[in-house]
């Protein structure tokens, strides 16, 4: 055995058997080594963002993690900025990044990083970061990796793998190591929330990570029935269960002005597997946390925690019924006409959607009618994109979640903008054969950033300003984009064709792709940022 079959029959003995891969050079034994591993699904995508992007998606569905193969320094920094997703979604992954040999290393060659090493690169946005420094230890460290990302909801990571310590015979690895298990709640913190849940306060439960879909949705929805507290979901969401018969749950809003309105009120606020709602961004002269001042702002457990423990001694506590008393009903929709406006859309997911569907949203500022119409849609899970923040990451979300769920209709709510940040993602969707529709919201334009515009200006934008937000000198061409990554697609203009073009791609196998020109336009919300200043 050499270590990079020591490698592998530590992640597969583990469970783990999807790789998203863009590989290198210095995977070259690696990649041999795939090809001789029964049961290993290898799945290329051609740029590290999509291999790290679809790793989380598969994660977020599967509900294991997959493993990434990535090529050195700059094969990793390439997929940082949806592994920072990732990280913030609480997602398992291991990353596997290969290097050069321990003894060429010294030799500054020119995948060498100029001022650190590598490992320094991947600690910001891992949890867990080793380099394998004999053929042996890469088998060892591949075991533990494999066991440190399924620690509380999930944890990335990375594991360097120089080339040396690949060829070099090795030692087998050990057996499968444990999962974790999840610190609990005391039973004292169980007891003083039931305390504040039956003070009588007007309160809201924000929820978070696991809390969110499953058993924990479930659990969460009978204590409320009992309590009368209020289910509210964390700004960015790494998974929901939403739609027709599921336990409703109202989100934090992204814009501050409108959280405030949002929450105010609230005497109490609970966080489970939650975050405090805070400002994305600091603004000149305002307020940093959503939440009032007046709210008293309680934590129940961490996403380290094990939140369904949390939640089953909490519904015993407050003594709540089987089942939870206020359940999702189907909304009744009908094909729209006219425009082609994002409710319009909505309108028509919402008749067409079905059932256990996967919902993706990366479609920023003409995402939230959308995602209002499909509430009441039949039950699906619903996937941000923008976990962490960071642009790009639907299309590789989608692939991934469809990789997981072959089974399952995947539906993909994509920016124009943030769409052009990881497009190859199309490719490896054709490549697949996955059931993924694409829907491109094009306005041809940043648009959130004209929003975050009129936050600092004094007078209107000009048109060197505007001209870094504005896509369509030259337009984008998603249409012909998709055709040339092999995914077959048609653009639609009006809300009729949208919906007969959305009904014609539901009733087939994916990947397809629909340009939707939407008329919305931003000028409201510029408007109420600029009123408020």
């Amino acid at each position: 055995m050499n270590g990079a079959q020591a490698l592998f029959k530590a992640l597969t003995d583990a469970g783990l058997d999807t790789c998203f891969a863009n590989p290198g050079t210095s995977e070259m034994h690696l990649v041999y080594e795939i090809g001789r591993t029964p049961g290993v699904r290898a799945v290329l995508c051609l740029q590290e963002n999509t291999v790290t992007g679809a790793a989380d998606g598969y994660a977020r569905m599967a509900g294991k993690p997959a493993f990434t193969l990535l090529h050195v320094g700059s094969g990793f920094a390439n997929g940082i900025a949806n592994l920072h997703n990732a990280g913030r979604a609480s997602t398992p992954m291991v990353n596997v990044v290969g290097a050069n040999a321990t003894y060429h290393q010294p030799n500054f060659c020119e995948h060498e990083l100029i001022n650190g090493r590598l490992a320094d690169l991947a600690r910001p946005v891992s949890h867990w970061t080793q380099e394998a420094r004999n053929a042996s230890e890469l088998g060892l460290l591949a075991a533990q990796a494999a066991q440190h990302a399924r620690m509380g909801s999930g944890k990335l990571c990375t594991l360097i793998a120089p080339t040396d310590c690949q060829w070099d015979p090795a030692l087998a690895p050990p057996a499968p190591l444990p999962a974790p298990e999840r610190p609990t709640v005391a039973r004292e913190v169980i007891e003083d929330v039931a305390a504040l849940l039956g003070n009588g306060k007007k309160t809201a439960l924000l929820l978070g990570s696991h809390a969110l879909h499953g058993e924990g949705l479930e659990l969460a929805g009978r204590i409320a029935a009992r309590t009368g507290v209020d289910l509210l979901g964390e700004m960015w969401i790494a998974r929901l269960a939403r739609g027709e018969g599921r336990v409703p749950v109202r989100i934090v809003p992204y814009l501050r002005e409108h959280a405030a309105f949002f929450l105010q009120g609230y005497e109490q606020l609970i966080l489970l597997g939650a975050q405090l709602p805070m400002s994305t961004f600091a603004y000149h002269g305002a307020p940093l946390n959503k939440v009032p001042a007046t709210c008293q702002v309680t934590t129940f457990a961490t996403v380290d925690h094990d939140l369904q423990a949390a939640l089953q001694g909490l519904a015993g506590a407050v003594d709540a019924p089987a089942q939870p008393a206020v359940r999702t009903a189907r909304a009744v929709a009908s094909a729209p006409t006219g425009a082609l406006t994002a409710d319009a859309i909505g309108q028509s997911l919402c008749l067409l959607m079905p059932e256990d569907a996967i919902l993706v949203n990366d479609g920023a500022t003409c995402s939230p009618p959308i995602v209002n119409r499909t509430a009441g849609a039949p039950a699906h899970d619903y996937l941000d994109g923008s976990r962490g923040g960071a642009l790009g990451g639907g299309l590789p979300l989608a692939l991934g979640a469809a990789i997981a769920c072959p089974d399952r209709k995947t539906i993909l709510l994509q920016g124009d903008g943030s769409g052009m940040y990881a497009s190859q993602a199309l490719w490896s969707m054709a490549r697949e054969r996955t059931d993924v529709v694409v829907i491109v919201l094009r306005n041809d334009n940043y648009a959130i950033l004209e929003v975050e515009l009129a936050r600092v200006r004094e007078q209107d934008a000009n048109d060197k300003m505007l001209s870094m937000m504005h896509l369509d000198d030259p337009a984008l061409d998603w249409v012909k984009l998709a055709e040339g990554h092999g995914v077959a697609a048609t653009r639609a203009t009006t809300a009729e064709e949208f919906h007969a073009q959305l009904e014609s791609a539901l009733g087939q196998r994916g990947p397809r792709l629909i340009e939707a020109k939407v008329t919305d336009s931003i000028a409201p919300f510029v408007a109420m940022i600029r009123g408020a200043r």
